[in-house]
């Protein structure tokens, strides 16, 4: 698979998080961020397709099920 470079802005806890992950385990930090971004959309993509909610329904949940983001109701689908 190609590769695509870019640049990223993200939270200094979560950088540092990723880095102490990459140190941990010998990889680089691009390689740990990936697979976390890799997992977690297939979190979100499950979640949409086993509920039949929407991507945004879909997030929501996720984010309430993580705890981190209180303030975020999910509403389900009704049909």
């Amino acid at each position: 698979m190609a590769r695509v470079k870019t640049t990223l802005s993200v939270d200094e806890s979560l950088m540092r998080r990723i880095r102490v992950r990459a140190a941990r385990t010998g990889r680089r930090d691009g390689e740990v961020l990936e697979e976390a971004l890799r997992e977690g959309l297939g979190v979100i993509e499950r979640i949409r397709a086993k509920a039949g909610l929407s991507e945004d329904d879909a997030l929501a949940l996720a984010h309430d099920v993580l705890g981190e983001n209180p303030s975020r109701r999910r509403t389900r689908k009704t049909s």
